[in-house]
């Protein structure tokens, strides 16, 4: 069996432990989560379209208060310590949640989780595997979180019926803690197997607190994610706004609600996990970054101008379920790879800053933005989504293809450029 895994997964010798302990962490990581997104989904519906705007601006403004102090945390301690510190944190505030739930604090907790935890994941990632190993192994460690993300609105649908939300948050709360654990393996590994040129990875990044946003502002290569990044997170916003407002009048019952958001995640994250396993690492074989990063702009296009003409249940999930399918399977590695190329200072601490704070930033102007729209959302966003297509390609030609020679090679990718 090991030489059809090592052929399927195209995997070289002395990578399938990483990969293996990688696929776990990420899949116990997005199955926590998603335990805890229909949950969060149904408390919006209740909240209603009219605080969104709020809500977004209140997890923006929880980003930047964040962002200092990821960054202080970064520039002191080692990666072995700083991990595990970040996901007991998170741990724990879930715990506390099963006992005292209040729907806005807890919408805010989880919209700042989800990219937060996430982030630091594809950070921790792109620090133990270089290019060439990112564009074989992110797919199959995508699936890990793809068969969490199965994992737990199974479980979510499943229980929700017999258990109360605290019993969910308690669920989550564990398998959260189990991450760590497959973090302290993958250090492990990396000692053994450390990217060449890098600082050591026991040693502290150092730098200041706020390293990460002069890092992005300062380069082209950084803005341009930027600019990818804050169109993805106004589109989703423009496509949330729409989905409150049909779900809400569609679906009138709560309970009903969590089992529709729960079923459509399944859907989703099944389909997903095809893809990956079968499709991404072979895909990068064949096609540039570009195209790659163009999927989801493409299906946006698409996708915006049909709800827009047809703003019914049947368009929103459709449109929805094709959209998520092609950023996890697709667009999200090929983006997060694109953080393998830059200094191991910014693939945490400018990570974390785009991921974080650009993308709840992008939240927060987009839910003013579209809020004051209306029914003119689905046309402002399908012009977006054209843009977004655009800067799709302007990346993928500075990345030029996946291999190490193109990627050193390449200029516009040094610092500062």
């Amino acid at each position: 069996m090991t030489p059809l895994l090592y052929r399927a997964l195209r995997v070289q010798p002395g990578e399938l432990p990483a990969l293996a302990w990688a696929f776990a962490y990420f899949f116990l990581l997005l199955c926590s989560y998603y335990i805890l997104r229909p949950v969060r989904d149904a408390l919006a519906v209740e909240v209603g379209a009219q605080a969104l705007q709020w809500l977004f601006t209140a997890t923006f403004v929880a980003m930047l208060a964040l962002v200092p102090v990821f960054g202080w945390l970064c520039a002191r301690l080692p990666r072995a310590t700083l991990l595990p510190l970040v996901y007991g944190f998170f741990a724990l505030n879930i715990f506390l949640f099963a006992f005292y739930m209040n729907a806005i604090v807890f919408f805010v907790w989880l919209s700042v989780f989800n990219l937060f935890a996430v982030s630091v994941f594809w950070s921790f990632m792109s620090d133990i595997f270089d290019t060439p190993q990112a564009a074989r192994l992110y797919g199959a460690i995508a699936a890990g979180g793809s068969c969490g993300a199965i994992a737990g609105p199974l479980l979510a649908a499943f229980l929700s019926g017999t258990f109360q939300h605290s019993g969910l948050l308690l669920l989550a709360a564990a398998l959260l803690a189990l991450t760590i654990p497959c973090i302290a393996m993958l250090a492990r590994w990396a000692k053994a197997h450390p990217r060449s040129g890098d600082t050591p990875p026991e040693a502290p990044l150092g730098g200041s607190i706020l390293a990460g946003v002069r890092a992005a502002l300062g380069s082209r290569f950084l803005l341009a994610i930027c600019g990818y990044l804050l169109c993805y997170t106004a589109l989703s916003t423009a496509l949330y706004f729409q989905q409150v407002a049909i779900v809400k009048e569609a679906v009138p019952d709560m309970n009903e609600r969590t089992r529709l958001f729960a079923s459509v995640d399944l859907v989703v994250n099944s389909l997903t996990l095809v893809l990956q396993i079968l499709a991404f690492s072979r895909l990068t074989a064949v096609l540039t970054p570009g195209w790659l990063l163009a999927v989801v702009p493409l299906i946006s296009v698409v996708g915006f101008i049909w709800l827009g003409a047809t703003p019914t249940l049947a368009a929103l999930i459709t449109f929805g379920v094709a959209r998520r399918v092609g950023e996890f399977a697709v667009s999200k590695p090929a983006r997060e790879a694109l953080f393998t190329v830059v200094p191991r200072e910014e693939r945490y601490k400018a990570k974390n800053f785009i991921d974080t704070v650009v993308y709840r930033g992008g939240d927060a102007a987009s839910g003013w933005v579209f809020g004051a729209l209306g029914s003119a959302i689905a046309v402002a966003a399908a012009a977006l989504s054209v843009a977004w297509t655009a800067i799709a390609f302007y990346l993928g030609a500075r990345m030029k293809s996946w291999t190490r020679d193109d990627v050193r090679s390449s200029p516009s990718l040094q610092p500062g450029r």
